[in-house]
Formats: C-alpha cells, sequence, structure tokens
C-alpha cells in the first residue's frame, strides 16, 4: 500500500477516525490490526515474519531485564542478534554472497556448482529489523524501561507510517508514545497533513517526473553522450532526496495527524557543508542507528588513529552494504569514507599552518556546500549504477566530455524537471536561512500566502494524479 495512492488515503483517513472515536484502551489493538493490515497488501506471510521477530526481541528484552547476571544478559542479546539477523542475511544478502563467492573462485579456474536461491526480498526488512533490535540492545544499555505488553510493542516495531522506509525509531522515543493518552488536536492535524502534502508533491510531483529522464539514461548508459549522463546524474540526486525525504514527510505527517512524534529523518542535507554535516542531514535515524550501535561500540573516536580509520570504514561500508546487496552500494559506502577521511586531514592540515580562520569564512562554507554536493553527486553514480562496470563506463563517458544533450523522451517534460528542481532550491535556501518553515517550526509566512501555496501543491498533485510508482527505498 502506497502513500502516493488513494487506497493509502482511505485508508488512513479510516484508521484516523476510528483512532479517535475508540476508547483509548482499544486504540493499541487498532493500531496493531491496521498496521499488519497495511503490510500485508505486500504479503502476509513476511508478516508472520515480522511478528516472529517483534516476539523474539520482546522476549529477548525481558530475559535481559531478569537476568541475574552479566553473562546472561550477554547471551539473550547475542541471541537478539543473531537471530533477528538471520532472515536479514538470508532474504538480502544469501545471493550476494554466494555470487561473490563463486566469482572469486572463477579467478583460480574453478567452476564450484553452486546455485543461488530464489528468494524474494521482504518489503522493509532492514527497517523493522533495526528497530526491533535497538529495544534489546537498549534494555541491555539500561537506557528504557522494559516493555511489559506484547501487543504495544508489535505495534512499535509494525507501526505503519514508518513501516517500510522509517524513520528507524527508537524505543526510547516511539515505544514511550504508546503508552500515551492522544486527543484529537485541530493544530496538530493540520501541521501533519501540510506536512504530507508536501512530501506528496516532493515525490509525485518532483521525484517521478525526474525518474522518466534518470531511469532511461542509467537503463542504458553506454547509448548517451556525457552532458546526458551529468544531467541524469543530477536528476538522480534531486530524484532520490524526493522520494526518500518525501516518504519521511508523508511517514513524520501521518503519525503527527494520530498524535505521534517520529523523529526528524531529513534536514537540507544538500546544503551541508561538509560530509560529517552531510551525515547529520540525510537519513539520520539510519545514520544515528549506525553511530549508535556500530561506531561507538568499536570505540568511536577514542581509539588510535588506524584504528579509528578502521571504525570510519567499517561503519561507512555496513552503511553501503546495508542499502544492498551489490558491490555498487559498497563502494557508494566507501567513497564517503574517503571523503570524511580526507576532509578531516584537509582540516587539520589548515589548522596546524595557522588558517583556520579560513574555515570559519562564510564564502569558504557556500564554496564547501558547491564542493559537497559534487561529491556526493559523484558517488550517487555507484549508487544509481545498474553494475560497477556501468559506473565505471558512466564516469569514463563524463570525463571524456564529448556529444550533445538528450532532451528526453519529452522536452517539456525535461524543462519542466529542471524548473522543479528550481523550485525546490529555492525553497530549501529559504527554509535554510528560516525563512520558511522546517516541519512544524513556526514561520513568519501570513497564513493567506501559505493557504495559496498549499493550494497550489494540490493543484500540481493533482494534475499529475497519484502514481504507483515504488519509493526507491521499499528495496532497502
Amino acid at each position: 500500500m502506497l502513500f502516493n495512492s488513494w487506497q493509502y488515503v482511505f485508508f488512513f483517513i479510516t484508521v484516523l477516525t476510528l483512532y479517535f472515536l475508540l476508547d483509548k484502551k482499544w486504540r493499541i489493538y487498532l493500531l496493531f490490526m491496521a498496521s499488519y493490515i497495511f503490510y500485508s497488501v505486500w504479503s502476509w506471510k513476511f508478516s508472520i515474519l515480522m511478528f516472529g521477530v517483534s516476539v523474539l526481541n520482546f522476549i529477548c528484552g525481558n530475559k535481559i531485564d531478569n537476568a541475574s547476571s552479566n553473562m546472561n544478559r550477554k547471551k539473550w542479546l547475542s541471541i537478539a542478534l543473531v537471530l533477528s539477523f538471520m532472515p536479514l542475511v538470508y532474504f538480502k544478502y544469501a545471493n550476494f554472497f554466494i555470487g561473490s563467492f563463486v566469482n572469486s573462485v572463477h579467478f583460480f579456474g574453478l567452476k564450484p556448482n553452486i546455485n543461488s536461491f530464489d528468494v524474494i526480498l521482504p518489503v522493509g526488512i532492514s527497517f523493522f529489523t533495526f528497530q526491533a533490535l535497538s529495544y534489546s540492545i537498549d534494555i541491555y544499555r539500561k537506557r528504557v524501561e522494559v516493555e511489559t505488553s506484547l501487543i504495544r510493542f508489535t505495534t512499535y516495531v509494525a507501526f505503519f507510517p514508518q513501516l517500510v522506509a522509517g524513520p528507524i525509531e527508537r524505543s526510547t522515543n516511539l515505544l514511550q508514545q504508546f503508552h500515551e493518552e492522544h486527543e484529537f488536536d485541530i493544530k496538530r492535524f493540520v501541521e501533519g497533513g501540510k506536512l504530507f502534502i508536501w512530501g506528496l508533491f516532493k515525490k509525485i510531483v518532483i521525484a517521478d517526473r525526474l525518474a522518466l529522464y534518470s531511469d532511461s539514461v542509467f537503463n542504458n548508459p553506454e547509448m548517451h553522450s556525457s552532458p546526458t549522463l551529468m544531467l541524469a546524474t543530477l536528476f538522480f540526486t534531486i530524484q532520490i532526496y524526493c522520494d526518500f525525504s518525501g516518504y519521511s514527510d508523508m511517514a513524520i505527517g501521518s503519525a503527527r495527524m494520530m498524535g505521534f512524534n517520529l523523529m526528524q529523518n531529513f534536514n537540507l542535507p544538500y546544503l551541508a557543508n561538509s560530509i560529517a554535516d552531510f551525515w547529520k542531514r540525510w537519513h539520520i535515524s539510519l545514520s544515528s542507528w549506525f553511530s549508535d550501535y556500530v561506531y561507538i561500540p568499536l570505540g568511536g573516536n577514542r581509539v588510535s588513529i588506524s584504528r579509528w580509520i578502521f571504525n570510519i570504514f567499517v561503519v561507512f561500508l555496513v552503511s553501503g552494504l546495508w542499502h544492498g546487496a551489490n558491490w555498487t552500494f559498497v563502494i557508494w559506502g566507501g567513497l564517503h569514507a574517503f571523503y570524511y577521511l580526507l576532509e578531516f586531514v584537509g582540516k587539520k592540515i589548515l589548522e596546524r599552518i595557522g588558517c583556520d580562520y579560513i574555515i570559519k569564512n562564510r564564502y569558504y562554507k557556500f564554496f564547501k556546500i558547491i564542493i559537497i554536493f559534487m561529491l556526493v553527486c559523484f558517488a550517487w553514480i555507484f549508487f544509481r549504477a545498474n553494475s560497477v562496470s556501468d559506473a565505471f563506463l558512466i564516469i569514463q563517458k563524463i570525463v571524456n566530455y564529448s556529444g550533445t544533450l538528450w532532451v528526453g523522451m519529452s522536452s517539456v517534460t525535461t524543462l519542466l524537471s529542471i524548473l522543479l528542481i528550481l523550485f525546490l532550491g529555492i525553497v530549501q535556501v529559504l527554509q535554510f536561512n528560516n525563512k520558511l518553515s522546517l516541519y512544524f517550526s513556526k514561520t513568519e509566512i501570513p497564513w493567506y500566502i501559505q493557504s495559496i501555496s498549499y493550494a497550489f501543491l494540490i493543484v500540481a498533485i493533482g494534475l499529475f494524479g497519484m502514481s504507483s510508482n515504488a519509493f526507491i527505498y521499499f528495496q532497502f
């Protein structure tokens, strides 16, 4: 069930209405049923898997809390980690590891008779696995109180607004909110509705327009020229942002209308002035998850310089692999690790030679925003390319600049896409300078201008119509 469909709109209105009509003690049961119905639209079989992962971490969390020794606490945490990751590894990475092994032994002239598995990747498996596991880890770290209600915990893991593509919530935030009583609030409803409309606009009007051009080019890179590949890379850069942040906006907006506050997942990432800043703004729920549960346990930056470099590469490479079982994602993660370390070294050099004042200069910061954006665009080539060889072909053709620009299947659509990018850029700059609201912050814009603006968004959505295009991050 896609957010960008009438099916979801009717489903959500029904759930929202029943939620506030029902007695408070029955609301958790409604959310449980709604969340599993929502997921079962894709596959009722995989909803059983999600329920199993939830029950596993619920039991392990209780066992960790009641353990009489630290050894038992570690034992139950290990059980939660191993058994939760087993289905994730099987469904998402089994064929990747088999294929990589076969290719590696082919190098030595061996031809093992190993066949890949015929598996279908459950939608959102990475998201609900990480969300369930965060509870067991937080119980182990004594950061959260143990949950006594199984239905409350399984609803937390399966909460339909953010189930299939995040934000990846923590028990310290979302689980606690299922203990609260939510009253209908018109202001909160309007705020959530506005955010949902903005997210829907970014998905249907911007992302889906850009996809028409970028998909056509990236699926046949050998047929296109340098300027065409460069434009397609720019289009995909904006497409993936509007597609994913659009989903997050709709998820946060849906939850907000019901009284739940989900964590912020994007904060103008393409206006970041460093790679570190970019990862504080892009997919915040995932980057903070890896920081808390991978980077810090590895020792963070409180280790030797060589170990710190190792930690950085581990986190970014794992982050790349999280996105998909393909070497293109691993290279994408490795590139960001390289960027991060190169930036760190450059900053230290400037400080050592007494030029740290340059770092604080606003023109230097603006220059860095441009450079960081270009580096991120380059890395997206590997993320979007169908294979590593395709990615290197695209880079080679861009470097050996030649050819003319392809205007796309429709020159009008391509021109419209460029205008939409400019429109988005203006909005983002205004948000960056606090002239427009970001999420639910206050704004100085008069109410009638806001009303006209949202009316424009609704008309644009109506013109392009609800689509059946899935969100990019559903595959992760």
